[in-house]
């Protein structure tokens, strides 16, 4: 990011590509927001400073005892409250959100409208959220009682900012926590919009708006009184953060980035199959955290199914004309589609073809074509890191043995999607792959109450589901025993 310091110190919370200015009325840095589909400017935000950030922690540490010794069901019903308040402004955090991010107007939508039901699925599980008793003495008491653990320091994405932030912010202030949220550089009006929503339903200081880039989250990164940090970002975010809450105790909740496989089985459908991946590499441009990342296709079926493929990403276009055309919005910035090109461009210089896509368009703003890359091998960068953009990499693999193992391979461990028609494949894949996620014979989907813990560089903790609630609580033992009584002489 460019800045008008001199000098500022390394970042924990995020690289922005969001600029940093400085301010013409008075001299102080704010974002300035561009919208990615043309490059306009959409909004200035000032950017906290260290004291400002000092002192939204202090806030939010003074509103904590009070907060916690509120009976959960009164929390729960506050959150109720939010969560319809969200609902009600759906479309309006829709908007923001696709001026900021150029997400399409319907997927922002769908985020709004699921950050409101994560927020109201919270408000019913918080209350009832329980610990255990023990089987102690006969005439003793024996608990284990969850408690919270105070100031939660809340970094989420740009990729779907109202989703992620309802559930972590839900999940915290239920269990009696109070949270210090920081929305991404890259859509601070979308953050800032939706904590406006939830704070008029909060006691002051329960929840807690802080903007800036990644020096701001740093600050809330590492501060001495926050006693927990959650973040959803990249994985080198993730590391330094987990880096700096080493130095002060605090616990670390991260879902980080992911380089998710997609294994195509012999036997399978090849127009269908082409169906889901295309889905799952296309979907918001390709910047989710589950989005398919790698492809491994079995020989029986690669051509058809490469066929299809290209079919699919060749309907993904920026502003779609006729019903089988599907509109894909841009790319956040210029800077994650330079990052997103260069991994196409290695694999190009590597040998892998580019059958549709794989140019940067001429104009305004930072679109990026769909594209299918074939002859991919495990050695370029589409195969190894997390590309998030619209790009499919397919390698053709003599058999489901060779792609579920080297679909295994790698740092990350997010999630895995198997296409098969064998259930002894099935089996062998969700009880190989190294993730927290497998799914098989659909790219997206699940039952309500899920919840996952990535492994490797992915990140650490449950993200979301009922295990939430026991993130965001740490557990006390409790032992009453019986008093003594005195002897009389």
């Amino acid at each position: 990011m460019t800045s008008t310091f001199a000098a500022r110190p390394a970042t924990v919370a995020g690289t922005a590509d969001a600029e940093a200015v400085r301010s013409a009325s008075g001299g102080r840095e704010v974002l300035r927001v561009t919208n990615p589909a043309d490059g306009s400017e959409v909004g200035r935000v000032p950017i906290a400073g260290a004291e400002e950030v000092d002192a939204a922690v202090a806030t939010a540490r003074a509103a904590w005892p009070g907060w916690a010794r509120i009976d959960p069901g009164e929390r729960g019903r506050l959150l109720h409250e939010a969560a319809a308040a969200v609902a009600d402004a759906a479309q309006r955090l829709a908007e923001i959100q696709h001026r900021e991010t150029g997400r399409p107007l319907a997927e922002a939508l769908a985020g709004a409208r699921a950050g409101a039901s994560t927020l109201a699925q919270y408000a019913e599980l918080g209350p009832v959220h329980r610990g255990r008793s023990l089987m102690g003495a006969w005439t003793a008491t024996d608990l284990m009682v969850p408690e919270p653990y105070g100031v939660v320091v809340a970094l989420t994405p740009w990729n779907d900012p109202v989703a992620i932030a309802c559930g972590l912010v839900g999940a915290a202030v239920v269990t009696g926590n109070t949270v210090v949220h920081k929305p991404s550089e890259k859509c601070p009006q979308t953050g800032l919009a939706l904590n406006e929503l939830i704070r008029e339903v909060l006691p002051r200081g329960v929840l807690v708006s802080v903007c800036g880039d990644g020096l701001v989250g740093a600050q809330l990164a590492g501060h001495r009184d926050v006693q927990l940090v959650a973040h959803v970002g990249s994985t080198a975010t993730g590391r330094a953060i987990a880096e700096a809450a080493a130095r002060t105790g605090a616990k670390v909740l991260l879902e980080n980035g992911g380089n998710d496989p997609l294994l195509v089985d012999e036997g399978v459908d090849p127009v269908w199959a082409a169906e889901q991946a295309a889905v799952g590499a296309f979907t918001n441009a390709g910047q989710l955290c589950t989005s398919v990342e790698r492809i491994y296709v079995h020989r029986g079926v690669a051509d058809e199914f490469v066929e299809a493929l290209v079919a699919q990403a060749r309907r993904r276009v920026a502003r779609p004309s006729g019903p089988e055309e599907i509109e894909m919005g841009p790319l956040v910035d210029v800077g994650q589609r330079e990052r997103v090109h260069a991994h196409v461009a290695d694999a190009v210089r590597s040998g892998a073809r580019a059958l549709v896509g794989g140019e940067v368009p001429e104009g305004p703003g930072a679109h990026y074509p769909a594209t299918v890359l074939v002859d991919c091998a495990p050695d370029m960068l589409v195969m190894r890191e997390e590309t998030f953009g619209p790009v499919a990499p397919v390698r053709v693999v003599d058999d489901f043995a060779q792609g579920l193992a080297e679909a295994a391979e790698g740092r990350y461990g997010l999630a895995a999607t198997v296409l098969t028609p064998s259930m002894e494949h099935a089996q062998a894949a969700w009880r190989e792959l190294p993730v927290g996620t497998v799914k098989v014979n659909a790219v997206f989907g699940g039952a309500p109450g899920g919840a996952a813990q990535p492994r490797g560089a992915s990140g650490t903790g449950f993200g979301y589901g009922p295990e939430l609630l026991d993130e965001m609580t740490r557990v006390k033992v409790v032992h009453v025993g019986p008093p003594t009584r005195g002897r009389r002489g």
